[in-house]
């Protein structure tokens, strides 16, 4: 099984609720989409800042999966840092992209870049992923 058929996979209800699409993965990145929804903005029809904390931490998570130790049995985000850089507009799509900053026995940590599909910054997040 490749790393993306072994997340696509994988129960996810609240990604699957958030519309959380992933489009690639190998064990150094794993990629999502989401289509930003009016039920995922706040005012002015922008993304809400938690949409982008949770698409984030649901691509850390997946990747931190594809990444875990044959004897492990899963994972859990123990810290996240979220820069918000700028805003997605409802009816646009934020891709978001996981690479590896730290992948240890005990924990690994994920750096995972938001943008929008021409490319601009939304926001970068920097999550800790403990192997269970």
């Amino acid at each position: 099984m490749t790393p993306l058929e072994k997340i696509q996979s994988m129960k996810m209800p609240f990604a699957d609720l958030k519309g959380v699409t992933f489009v690639e993965a190998t064990m150094d990145r794993v990629v999502a989409r989401m289509l930003v929804r009016p039920d995922l903005c706040t005012t002015r029809n922008t993304i809400h800042g938690g949409a982008v904390m949770a698409l984030a931490d649901s691509v850390g998570a997946a990747a931190t999966v594809v990444n875990l130790p044959a004897d492990a049995n899963g994972t859990t985000t123990i810290e996240s840092k979220t820069n918000f850089i700028g805003g997605a507009k409802e009816g646009m799509t934020v891709i978001a992209t996981a690479t590896p900053v730290h992948r240890g026995r005990r924990t690994q940590v994920w750096q995972t870049r938001l943008e929008t599909e021409d490319g601009k910054l939304i926001a970068v997040v920097t999550q800790t992923q403990l192997v269970l």
